[in-house]
C-alpha cells in the first residue's frame, strides 16, 4: 500500500534572487540563541524522518547560495538554520504506489533451497502527480508463497555525478533525431572530444557563442544541455537499504515525473548479467524513452533511447539477445504490439507489428506487461488490453522462441481482471503489471490496482501454456 509517511527533502527555493537574500537577512538578524534553539528543535524534530537530517540542511544552504553572487560565511548553527528554511519535504506516495515489475535479486547468498530472493520496483506518484522509481525486496518460497520485507522508515535520493561522460557520436544522432540540429552545432560538436562532460559541453557552448543571433543560439544551448542531462548517472551511499534509494526526477526531461520502469534481468552472451529497466520520461509536454543500467541497483545508469521507431511509451526488453540482436515489445504506435531488433541497446530503427487488437477487450489498445518470460514452450509476453469503459485486462501472448515476431498462441480471455474489491482507485478499473518473474513453474506477477496500491498473482505456467496453445 502507499504510505504518505515516506518522504524525501527536497530543495526549496521561494522565488528569485531577492526572496533569498530576504531570508538571509531575516535570519542574520536572530541572536545566537535563538538560532540554536531553533537548530536543535528542528534537528530534533526532523531526524526521525531522514537519515542525515544536518547534511540536508547544509547541502539546501549551498544549493540556494548559487543562486546569488555574494557568498555570507555565518556560524555553523546559522548556516544549518539557512538550509531548513530552503528545504521542503516530498511525500513520495501520497498518491499512490503501483506499476511494479519484479526481477531475481543479484544476491541470493543465504535463500534458503527451493526459494528465490527478489527485487520490485513501484512508480511512487506524489503531489503535483510526479512519478519516481522505488524498490522493495522480497522471497518467494518453494511453495510459491510471496513475502515483501518491510521498507525502512528512510527514502534518499542521489546527485547526478558531474564526471559523467558522453558519447559525442550518440549525442550528435539523438540530436538530429530531437530535429534540434542547427549550423551552429557543428561548431559547437568539434570543440569537444569523441567522450565529453557536462564541463566540456557548457565551455563548448560559451567558447563558440556568436555575437549576434542570440535568441536562436540560446534555443539550440537550451536544447544540447536538455539532452545531456536526459543522460546521467546516479551513485546511492553503500550503507543504504534497498528499499531506501529512490530514482527522483532530476533532469528537464523527467521534470513531470519517471513512469513505469520495467526492469529485467539480462544475461550477455558471455555470461554477464545486468539489470536494465525501460521507462518513460515526462516533462509535461513530451514523452521521452529511457534506458536504466545497473548491475547492482546501487549504481544506475540513465540514457535516452534513439531511433526511428523509440515512440509512444511501453517497451520491454527481451532478457537475452534472440538471433544475435537485441529485442524489444514495444506499442510504438501507441494501439498494436511491434518487435523491435537492434545491433545496438541504444539505437532503434526497426520495427515488425507483431499483434493487434482482436478480442473484444482489448479493441481500444493492446500492449505489453513487461519483459517476455522465456520457456521451452516459447516466450509468454503479458499484455494488456483496453475495452469498453476504458477498463484494463491482463492478457498474454506466446512467441516463437526463435522467431519472435511469430505469434503462435494468444489468449482468447483475459488473464486477469479487477474484481469487486480492486475497481476503485485513483484511476478506476485497471489491472496493469511492468514485469513477472518466473519461479519454478509459476508466473509471479505482480499488478497495479486501479493505480493506487500494488498486488501479487500467481499462475501455473503449464497451465498458462495449454490454454495459449489451445
Amino acid at each position: 500500500m502507499a504510505d504518505p509517511r515516506r518522504v524525501i527533502a527536497r530543495p526549496f527555493i521561494p522565488g528569485g534572487t531577492a526572496r533569498i537574500r530576504a531570508v538571509i537577512e531575516r535570519v542574520r538578524l536572530l541572536t545566537d540563541a535563538e538560532v540554536s534553539s531553533m537548530v536543535t528543535v528542528l534537528v530534533t524534530d526532523y531526524r526521525q524522518r531522514h537519515k542525515d537530517v544536518r547534511g540536508i540542511f547544509r547541502q539546501n544552504y549551498a544549493n540556494a547560495l548559487a543562486f546569488i553572487s555574494e557568498l555570507p560565511d555565518p556560524s555553523e548553527e546559522r548556516r544549518l538554520l539557512l538550509g531548513s528554511y530552503f528545504t521542503n519535504e516530498y511525500s513520495l506516495e501520497a498518491v499512490a504506489l503501483f506499476n511494479p515489475s519484479m526481477v531475481a535479486h543479484p544476491d541470493q547468498n543465504g535463500v534458503p533451497a527451493g526459494s528465490l530472493r527478489f527485487v520490485m520496483s513501484l512508480r511512487a506518484c506524489g503531489e503535483g502527480h510526479i512519478s519516481s522509481i522505488e524498490f522493495r525486496t522480497g522471497l518467494v518460497d518453494a511453495d510459491n508463497c510471496v513475502e515483501v520485507d518491510p521498507p525502512t522508515r528512510f527514502a534518499l535520493t542521489a546527485r547526478p555525478e558531474d564526471d559523467a561522460l558522453y558519447d559525442k557520436e550518440s549525442y550528435d544522432h539523438k540530436l538530429r533525431e530531437m530535429k534540434a540540429f542547427r549550423p551552429l552545432a557543428e561548431q559547437i560538436l568539434a570543440v569537444l572530444d569523441t567522450r565529453f562532460t557536462i564541463s566540456d559541453l557548457e565551455y563548448a557552448i560559451r567558447k563558440c557563442q556568436p555575437e549576434t543571433g542570440t535568441t536562436q543560439y540560446k534555443e539550440l544551448a537550451d536544447n544540447m544541455l536538455w539532452l545531456a542531462h536526459s543522460n546521467y548517472e546516479l551513485d546511492f551511499s553503500p550503507d543504504a537499504d534497498l528499499s531506501e534509494r529512490v530514482i527522483f526526477p532530476v533532469s528537464e526531461s523527467e521534470s513531470r515525473g519517471i513512469e513505469d520502469a520495467r526492469f529485467v534481468r539480462f544475461t550477455h552472451t558471455d555470461g554477464r548479467v545486468s539489470y536494465y529497466a525501460t521507462y518513460t520520461a515526462y516533462n509535461g509536454l513530451r514523452v521521452l524513452p529511457q534506458l536504466i543500467e545497473t548491475t547492482d541497483f546501487r549504481r544506475f545508469k540513465i540514457n535516452t533511447l534513439n531511433g526511428s521507431c523509440v515512440q509512444n511509451k511501453g517497451m520491454a526488453l527481451f532478457p537475452r539477445k534472440v538471433g544475435g540482436q537485441f529485442m524489444m515489445a514495444s506499442r510504438l504506435d501507441g494501439e498494436n504490439i511491434y518487435l523491435l531488433a537492434s545491433d545496438n541497446i541504444h539505437f532503434w530503427s526497426e520495427s515488425k507489428l507483431v499483434y493487434a487488437p482482436k478480442h473484444p477487450w482489448e479493441f481500444i489498445q493492446v500492449g505489453n506487461c513487461g519483459s517476455p518470460i522465456e520457456t521451452e514452450a516459447g516466450w509468454i509476453l503479458l499484455t494488456h488490453g483496453v475495452g469498453p469503459m476504458r477498463q484494463y485486462w491482463l492478457g498474454a501472448l506466446l512467441l516463437d522462441r526463435k522467431d519472435p515476431s511469430k505469434v503462435i498462441g494468444s489468449l482468447k480471455e483475459p488473464l486477469l481482471v479487477p474484481n469487486a474489491d480492486e475497481r476503485d482507485g485513483y484511476v478506476p478499473n485497471v489491472v496493469y503489471s511492468c514485469g513477472a518473474l518466473l519461479h519454478g513453474d509459476r508466473l509471479i506477477i505482480p499488478y497495479a490496482v486501479s493505480d493506487s496500491h500494488s498486488s501479487i498473482a500467481t499462475v501455473s505456467v503449464k497451465e498458462l501454456l495449454a490454454r495459449l496453445l489451445s
